[in-house]
């Protein structure tokens, strides 16, 4: 990778925080490259430091870093057009407390994807799921 490429995807990256509105300290950009496709798709996971969770804000696929770079600021510059805002509530195996967090998803079964991306199932126990009215 030159140098020329690494400083153009440090510059999408902070695009796409700042389209979102989190800084690059409360995001992950993780990139996987399909051998047999050599399609790269590119998970942009957020970080919750209140209750110290990860969860999936999307994942789309280019054919490099760069390119899912690119598809990722397209998506973000418009997603909020396209999905709902949902509201879930839940509570991780072994903490007593109530968490709710927010999710833009197409439906209820992609915002529960996003919640349960990565970890066990059953480590999360869901008590709500909420159609957030259109504003």
């Amino acid at each position: 990778m030159t140098k020329d490429k690494n400083l153009e995807i440090a510059r999408l990256q902070k695009e796409i925080g700042d389209y979102i509105g989190m800084g690059q300290d409360s995001l992950v950009f993780n990139f996987d490259t399909d051998k047999k496709s050599k399609q790269t798709t590119l998970h942009l996971i957020t970080l919750n430091q209140r209750h110290n969770q990860s969860f999936l804000f999307q994942h789309l696929e280019g054919s490099d870093k760069l390119d899912a770079l690119r598809n990722m600021l397209d998506y973000v510059r418009n997603y909020k057009e396209r999905t709902s805002s949902f509201t879930i509530q839940w509570s991780a195996r072994g903490d007593h407390g109530l968490q709710t967090s927010y999710f833009r998803a197409k439906n209820v079964l992609e915002a529960l994807d996003k919640l349960f991306y990565d970890r066990d199932p059953n480590s999360i126990t869901v008590f709500s799921v909420l159609l957030n009215p259109i504003t």
